[in-house]
């Protein structure tokens, strides 16, 4: 009989897999998208304080805004408390606001931009990560994401001036496994992670035999296969040796 792997084990959703949301300050994300509002007005906010949210390599702003909402925002970096940031089409471009793409200046640096008009931010969320405005046209922006690709997005969509804080962050080592513990813990990551072949046969696909003389890993395996023979190399875009 033999050993459940851990992808069917995370997928019944057990206590142990489960994304420790609890612990989180709350949800990153804009205040609701109303057009009307975010064209003719320009709220005033305040930074009110910067929070650690666990699992999260960046610090969180928390903003008051004049009309006594709420709203947690990925910090930009040089942001500190008391720090005014505006909110709406018209709003200055000021370090932490927010404004329509549209209406940024082209060579700007941008983050927790929206791919879709209200759907909260959702690109340059990470530690130093940033997002460059290229041109405007008519209904569109052109961006550089930060992995270097060229997208156009709606000139509707927010995003906050700046460059997300807590950059350099990845270039400090660990140093001790007890650090990645802490973290896996933070993120319901399963630590440590065990391969497949230093496995016994009755635990995993590549389990047995010596470690050298299988290579049971490189057969590639379809993107539909189930929990558990979905291990290895699958949904390869080509096989064989490389000719030309």
């Amino acid at each position: 009989m033999g050993k459940r792997l851990i992808v069917q084990r995370r997928g019944r959703g057990g206590s142990v897999f489960r994304h420790p949301g609890w612990k989180k300050v709350g949800a990153i994300r804009y205040r609701p998208y109303n057009e009307e509002e975010f064209r003719e007005k320009v709220l005033r906010g305040r930074v009110v304080d910067l929070l650690h949210d666990p699992g999260r390599g960046v610090p969180v702003a928390r903003i008051i805004f004049e009309d006594g909402t709420e709203m947690f925002n990925v910090a930009s970096e040089g942001l500190a408390l008391g720090t005014i940031v505006y909110y709406g089409r018209k709003a200055p471009q000021n370090l932490g606001s927010i404004l329509p793409v549209g209406r940024i200046s082209e060579g700007s640096y941008i983050c927790n931009v929206e791919l879709k008009p209200g759907d909260g931010g959702k690109i340059a969320r990470a530690s130093g990560t940033y997002a460059i405005v290229l041109a405007h046209s008519a209904n569109t922006t052109t961006i550089q994401l930060p992995s270097g690709k060229v997208k156009e997005i709606d000139s509707r969509c927010r995003a906050t001036i700046g460059i997300v804080a807590g950059g350099g962050r990845i270039e400090k080592p660990f140093l001790k496994a007890g650090k990645v513990y802490h973290l896996s813990k933070s993120k319901a990551w399963k630590y440590p992670t065990v391969r497949g072949k230093a496995m016994n046969a009755y635990a995993h696909p590549h389990g047995g035999g010596s470690h050298k003389s299988r290579r049971r890993g490189s057969t590639p395996k379809p993107r539909t296969a189930p929990p558990g023979q979905k291990v290895g190399h699958f949904a390869s875009k080509r096989t064989g040796r490389r000719k030309g």
